[in-house]
Order: structure tokens, then C-alpha cells, then sequence
């Protein structure tokens, strides 16, 4: 092979291994933004969406002060009143939201 030949062959096969190198950093960041996109869903799911136990959905006092508006104060005097039932486990206290729709219900006035 003549030089002026073997120098383009190598030539070529340099671009074919820059192209690699382009396409799979194009990839790469493609599979990149793909895990970012998954990891803001499963945030989005942990925050927002509750699993069911028995039927039951249950709201942690953040979530109910967000819920009615109301600040973490609020939502302690309530509790202190006896006007929101809640379920206290240890240390963490827990709404079902059935709950807090039912005294929300007994209590709107026309």
C-alpha cells in the first residue's frame, strides 16, 4: 500500500472512530437525561401519590395543613380539640384522609 493510501485509510478510520465517540457521547447523554426523567417521576410519585392500606389513604400533618390551608399550629390545636382524628404510631402521627373529608363535610355550612 502506498503511503498517500495508507494515510487516507487511516484518515477514514480516524473520522469512523470520532463518529463513534460522537454517537456514543450523543448516547450517553441521551441515557443520561432518560435516568434524570425517571428519577423526577419517582420523586413526583413518592410525593404525591400514597399507597392504599386496606382502602385507606393516609395523609401525614404536612400534607393535611396543605390540604386545608391551614399552618402546622393550626392542625396541632385541632388535633388538641378533638376536632381531626388521627392515628398516632411512636412518634409519627397520621390522618386518614376519610377523615379529614368527613369533618369537612360535617362542618360545611350553606
Amino acid at each position: 500500500m502506498n503511503p498517500e493510501r495508507l494515510h487516507l485509510t487511516i484518515k477514514k478510520q480516524i473520522k469512523e472512530q470520532m463518529k463513534q465517540i460522537e454517537n456514543s457521547n450523543e448516547d450517553m447523554l441521551a441515557l443520561l437525561e432518560a435516568v434524570v426523567g425517571i428519577k423526577n417521576e419517582l420523586l413526583y410519585i413518592r410525593e404525591y401519590f400514597h399507597p392504599l392500606l386496606k382502602g385507606e389513604i393516609y395523609l401525614s400533618g404536612e400534607q393535611v395543613c396543605e390540604m386545608l390551608h391551614i399552618s402546622k399550629r393550626t392542625l396541632q390545636q385541632y388535633r388538641d380539640d378533638g376536632l381531626v382524628p388521627f392515628i398516632k404510631l411512636e412518634r409519627k402521627i397520621l390522618f386518614r384522609e376519610s377523615d379529614i373529608i368527613k369533618v369537612l363535610e360535617d362542618n360545611y355550612q350553606r
